[in-house]
């Protein structure tokens, strides 16, 4: 066993190469062993992928049925074991849907998709419609597997489509019409903005996008038409002379100033999440970006106001050394017993503790923009930004000064 510990190390990758040229024996021994550890018995069981020794089958299925097992060998096991029929009336039991182990609801569904089982289809359908990728990927691997047996068109005909069906067998149909070469362009008029942008993701027949921007779509599958065109062609005139032909709608946002609004707009809309407004996407396409911001100069006149107002300013320190992991886009600078301001990279912004707004006027005559309240409370909506696993509009206060471990 010396030889899987040192080629299965708690940190870093698994060296899974040299573990496929074992015994498989001695992996199997391993993998049903619980006396060793879980990320050793997972890696063993992925490196038998395709020659288990038959001897071993009925110990690794009670394995993968022991609700007491480590959730990771389970779900590698279910991958192992996706060929045995004798597996599905288990899979299929509503003891199943009560198991709350991380992951394991996702990999039933997965497994029951390898097995042909079409009542798995609703399921597996919404774990493919969740926001998290490595959820997402595996209802998609069941869909596909279940595609693959019946064939798409079997498939689709199960999933609901318009008005009053399931956004998830929307957003499930767009993704199989696509892989079996069929239009999507269509999708774009969804009144679902995740599924409208993973049609507009999929989207690649640059005549089918003009061809729908030449009649009388709505503004919103305009707007999604124009962000796929621009994905598939980078013609930025083309996209600012459709966008100036709809008026260049935008989401309008009460008490966001200008030069904030074009900060947050450069900064995220590029990467913002799927539900997010159509409006926000190709508004960040025909707009220009605000000028390079001089970080180093925003943060040593910030200092010198500081310095200027009796304080004691410490050095600054950026928003992953102030948490002490992860990164975002501004710096605190303490002084007076630890009282912070805080100084964003995105623009010349600045916001403070509670009595910090004392040091307003100084700071603005120094070139900065204070942030008060009113303005750092504002939700910017329609903009949906990861943060800390919600993917909804922020407030200003966040999107200016942000921080993710």
């Amino acid at each position: 066993m010396t030889a899987i510990a040192d080629l299965t190390p708690l940190y870093g990758p698994d060296e899974l190469a040299a573990l496929r040229r074992l015994d498989a024996d001695e992996l199997a021994r391993c993998a049903a062993d619980r006396a060793r550890p879980w990320w050793q018995r997972r890696a063993c069981v992925q490196a038998l992928a395709g020659r288990l020794p038959q001897p071993w089958t009925a110990e690794l299925i009670a394995r993968v049925q022991d609700p007491d097992e480590t959730s990771e060998v389970r779900i590698a096991l279910l991958d192992l074991l996706g060929d045995r029929a004798e597996l599905l009336p288990w899979l299929r039991h509503e003891d199943r849907a009560g198991e709350g182990a991380y992951g394991m609801r996702e990999a039933f569904l997965k497994a029951r998709g390898v097995l042909g089982d079409l009542d798995a289809l609703p399921g597996l359908a919404a774990v493919a419609a969740g926001p998290w990728p490595h959820r997402r990927e595996t209802g998609e691997a069941g869909l596909d597997a279940l595609v693959a047996r019946y064939g798409p068109a079997a498939v689709l005909a199960e999933l609901g489509e318009g008005p009053g069906s399931r956004f998830e067998d929307r957003l499930a149909r767009v993704r199989l019409r696509h892989a079996a070469g069929r239009d999507v362009t269509d999708a774009l008029a969804d009144p679902d903005h995740a599924v409208a942008h993973r049609a507009a993701e999929l989207a690649d027949d640059p005549a089918a996008l003009r061809g729908l921007l030449a009649g009388e779509p709505t503004v919103d599958t305009a707007l999604w038409a124009l962000w796929a065109l621009h994905r598939l062609t980078g013609d930025t005139a083309e996209t600012r002379a459709g966008y100036r032909r709809l008026g260049s709608p935008r989401v309008e946002v009460p008490g966001l100033p200008e030069d904030v609004r074009r900060a947050v707009l450069h900064e995220y809309a590029g990467t913002c999440e799927r539900d997010t407004d159509p409006r926000w996407r190709v508004e960040a396409l025909c707009t220009e970006p605000p000028a390079p911001v001089d970080v180093d100069g925003q943060l040593r006149r910030a200092v010198e106001v500081l310095t200027a107002e009796g304080a004691e300013p410490k050095e600054p320190v950026s928003a992953g050394e102030d948490n002490q992991q992860g990164d975002g886009c501004y710096h605190v600078i303490y002084h007076h017993e630890d009282v912070s301001l805080f100084v964003s990279t995105l623009g010349p912004f600045v916001h403070g503790d509670e009595g910090e707004e004392i040091l307003r006027g100084p700071l603005e005559r120094a070139g900065l923009r204070w942030i008060d309240d009113a303005v750092t409370e504002t939700v910017v909506t329609g903009l949906c930004v990861y943060y800390f696993g919600e993917r909804v509009p922020l407030k200003v206060d966040t999107l200016l000064f942000y921080w993710q471990d």
